[in-house]
């Protein structure tokens, strides 16, 4: 059914209510429907009270009975009847439904239904609001209709935005940020490095060279894949590819000398050579040079470039930097990934961690087992899950172009390899199991619905997932009750086995390097498999399994084998390194011994600064696991920038800003850390008796990660959004070296420094690489940050987190636009003073609004 039928059906619909009720036409879309908190902490508990208003302006009733309205929610709503005569309860997941109570008078037209939900922990921003309302009518219980009339209400009061009594963190205001930035030096762009990350060695030279279509490139045989992606590139900018082989102008040159990805690149006005050892180290060099031309180079094809003469030594601090992107929770179309790609190359990050699978979407064709996308690789509204799963995270009732539909083909996905491979960039796959395997149980039961229909028990039993009789009870952190896969099913190991051997065919198809297979291991929650039979008949035959605890330990000890076999390497979440053991009567988690020995790569992920576990990335190290540090507190891009209602994003970790992965210190975190996860000074004792990294241990920090996701990311321009300009700190941190603020003792000169190379970075940002990614493949959608501002002395004044970007005002309450007065200096008008920062295509920032009545005002609001 198309839109605009669509559309027509909910308009004209009929409604048959309950016994008893009258036949009632009614016009969905003339719900109008809003949301707002009322209060944090409700009746002294980590609890919040919200309210739905919702108003009819149509002509005629909604009907007392006969429908449910259904919506996501990330928080977890107490059931039961509520104000408004409905009664609120939990279905699964992030979905819950509100139904009519036999005291509902509906509501007539022009009247309005406050609805109240007490949930659990709180609310600070929009993206913590319910999404993806549709109504259900009980005559037609398999199809529902979007709301899409629907508003969320800014929280403005204390009581809407502060957690509980101890969070001492209000919304951040325009002087609070004119605060953070008062200390950002604006230094001319000529003063700024040419490379970025930041080279090890980098000289200007004398002149330059001028880049045109004469230009040819020479190369060493073994680099003629770079060749002809250098030629490619500059054919981008010159609107013409330049020749490989003769004449003269870049040179591409073998030396053995180098390590793996180091390069040299030196620039004279006789032209430009590139040495390195390997492919990798010359597409580095590659970067390179196009990160020295002028960031406006991609406005437009050139006739020429001018280059800058420098000599550059350089290579990576470390040979792993990655990138992890969620597709499961909302998906992301091949051109968002082949774009995230491309970014990320320029940045010479070298891993995209591809998060393929989870709870609520199955993301990749596996020809073999059609459902996994066919079922969940969508959702809608249905009465079972035989051909969609569940709505979630707002993706809405049916089958319609929303981020909760789609995945990649095997066609698509091997040309994302294919993509990556041509750019240096290892692709590495997460299969996640044993839990927020959801998506793949759904799809398996629904294999074996279609089997034993057809009378083929045999087959329809060879790839499922649980075991029917189980009778166990749990919940997961993300609230499901049937997400675990059983690990005592020789199914399991045959359904993980079909999809590996499928998905390592593509990676041969593609030409792609495939080492290690991630095989989650995050968040299974307690109660699973407590109550299966299948299990029990496991435990009474191997001795070794005394309690469920022990399945863990089998499960990863089965799945590393089988990808050995195959001759694969297992890489998982924190806890697959991880033992259930107890200490003074109480559980407690130490490394597992079992697997330290095995080569298993780990994400360490919960570094929550006041969590207790702001140890355990170093303990795993020191226990001989290999570790890619993936700290919530600095590298989870998905964490809402600041605290500000309309900034998006989650904050449980706490609000991660672009210096959040710039100050990370990978091997000690602990000396530059600076608020805990509710943005409040760290208490001094916090790192006391909390393990610490050893000499050993570094050895195996291998690299870092960032990563996003995707619960609150739900179309192109959000993702990008949040991934930049992150993403430039991260790979400032990843590939230049451990900085001198870093290592140095004294804390008040590490702090000087420190400050010193903030500003640096700050300025490369604004004057630099930002306009750059304006251009470089066709503009992508960093974030702009809003302008601080304060009143001093009477007059309003404001300033960047970026210097290079323009600060535009007003002075009659109206947004500033692209032609609004360029800030300059103190504004000394009084009245409504607004401010927006503009970026060098015309998009604009929040707007920051100042009301200056007196030279002792001292408010400003972020918008």
């Amino acid at each position: 059914m198309n839109f605009r039928r669509l559309t027509l059906v909910c308009s004209l619909l009929v409604v048959i209510v309950a016994p008893g009720f009258a036949q009632a036409t009614f016009d969905a879309s003339r719900l109008k429907v809003s949301w707002e908190v009322v209060e944090n902490h409700y009746k002294g508990k980590d609890q919040f009270l919200s309210v739905f208003n919702i108003v009819n302006t149509g002509q005629t009733a909604l009907p007392a009975q006969g429908w449910q309205l259904y919506f996501n929610f990330v928080r977890f709503i107490i059931p039961g009847v509520t104000a408004g005569n409905v009664s609120a309860s939990h279905i699964n997941g992030d979905l819950y439904k509100l139904t009519p109570t036999t005291a509902s008078k509906g509501i007539a037209p022009g009247d309005s239904l406050r609805i109240e939900l007490v949930a659990d922990a709180w609310a600070v921003n929009f993206t913590d609001a319910p999404d993806g309302l549709y109504i259900v009518w009980d005559n037609d219980p398999g199809k529902g209709y979007a709301l899409k009339n629907y508003s969320i209400r800014p929280s403005t009061q204390p009581k809407q935005y502060l957690r509980f009594p101890g969070d001492k963190s209000p919304l951040l205001t325009a002087a609070d940020i004119y605060k953070q930035n008062k200390n950002i030096p604006d230094i001319e762009a000529s003063e700024l490095p040419l490379v970025f990350p930041t080279a090890k060695e980098e000289a200007a030279g004398t002149g330059a060279y001028l880049l045109d279509i004469n230009t040819h490139i020479n190369t060493a045989p073994a680099f003629s894949k770079e060749a002809a992606y250098l030629s490619s590139e500059l054919g981008n900018i010159l609107g013409r590819k330049p020749a490989v082989a003769g004449g003269t102008g870049i040179d591409l040159q073998l030396d053995s000398s180098f390590a793996p990805e180091a390069y040299s690149l030196e620039v004279t006005a006789g032209g430009v050579v590139i040495k390195a050892a390997d492919g990798a180290g010359i597409f580095n060099g590659i970067q390179s040079l196009k990160i020295i031309m002028p960031p406006a180079t991609w406005a437009g094809v050139q006739k020429s470039v001018t280059i800058p003469a420098v000599r550059v030594k350089d290579g990576p601090r470390y040979g792993y930097r990655a990138f992890m992107l969620d597709v499961a929770r909302n998906f992301h179309s091949k051109n968002d990934i082949l774009r995230l790609l491309e970014v990320m190359s320029l940045y010479k990050l070298n891993v995209l961690h591809f998060h393929l699978t989870d709870d609520e979407g199955w993301r990749l064709e596996i020809p073999s087992l059609p459902e996994l996308t066919a079922v969940g690789g969508h959702r809608a509204h249905g009465v079972d899950e035989k051909s969609a799963l569940q709505p979630a995270y707002g993706s809405g009732p049916d089958l319609a172009d929303s981020a909760g539909n789609g995945f990649y083909s095997r066609k698509d996905f091997i040309e994302i390899l294919q993509y990556a491979t041509v750019r240096h960039i290892r692709v590495i796959p997460e299969i996640e199991t044993p839990g927020h395997a959801r998506a793949a149980i759904k799809s398996m039961d629904a294999r074996y619905a279609r089997l034993m229909k057809e009378g083929k028990r045999e087959e329809a039993e060879a790839y499922l997932l649980t075991d029917l009789e189980d009778k166990s009870a749990y919940q997961s952190v993300q609230n499901w009750n049937d997400n675990v896969i059983n690990v005592a099913s020789p199914a399991v190991y045959r359904f993980l086995d079909k999809v590996v051997e499928e998905v390592q065919a593509m990676y041969k198809d593609a030409g792609a390097p495939l080492e290690y297979v991630h095989m989650g291991g995050d968040e299974v929650p307690a109660g699973v498999w407590e109550k299966s039979p299948v299990v029990k008949a496991l435990m009474a035959k191997d001795s070794r399994i005394k309690s469920t605890n022990d399945l863990w330990y089998y499960y990863y000890g089965k799945v590393y084998s089988l990808l050995k076999a195959r001759g694969l390497k297992l890489y998982g979440w924190e806890e697959m390194g991880m033992r259930k053991t107890v200490l003074d009567g109480q559980p407690h988690n130490i490394p597992n011994p079992d697997f330290s020995n095995g080569g298993f790569m780990l994400d360490v992920w919960n570094n929550t600064m006041g969590g207790g576990a702001e140890d355990l990335a170093y303990r795993l190290a020191n226990a001989n696991y290999k570790v890619v540090f993936s700290g919530v507190s600095n590298l989870y891009f998905d964490m809402a920038y600041q605290k500000v209602f309309d900034e998006p994003g989650f904050y449980w970790g706490g609000f991660v800003d672009i210096d959040k992965p710039f100050y990370l210190i990978p091997e000690d975190y602990y000396k530059n850390s600076k608020v805990d996860a509710l943005d409040n000074p760290l208490r001094p004792d916090l790192f006391v008796g909390k393990d610490r990294l050893t000499s050993y241990g570094a050895d195996n920090i291998i690299g870092i990660q960032g990563l996003l996701w995707s619960e609150t990311v739900k179309n192109s321009g959000r993702m990008e959004y949040m991934l930049l300009p992150k993403l430039l700190a991260l790979a400032e941190r990843a590939w230049a070296k451990n900085p001198a603020w870093a290592t140095e003792k004294d804390n008040a000169k590490s702090e000087e420094m420190y400050e010193k190379a903030w500003g640096t970075f700050a300025n490369v940002l604004g004057k630099r690489e930002m306009v750059r990614l304006d251009h470089y493949n066709g503009g992508y959608n960093y974030r702009i940050p809003t302008a601080g501002a304060a009143i001093i002395n009477g007059a309003v004044v404001a300033n960047l987190q970026v210097p290079g970007l323009v600060i535009r005002y007003t002075t009659n309450g109206k947004e500033p636009d692209v032609k609004s007065k360029v800030y300059t200096g103190p504004v000394k008008e009084k009245g409504i003073i607004t401010f927006k920062v503009f970026d060098t295509r015309g998009r604009g920032s929040r707007i920051t609004t100042v009301v200056n009545k007196s030279a002792d005002m001292k408010a400003g609001a972020l918008q």
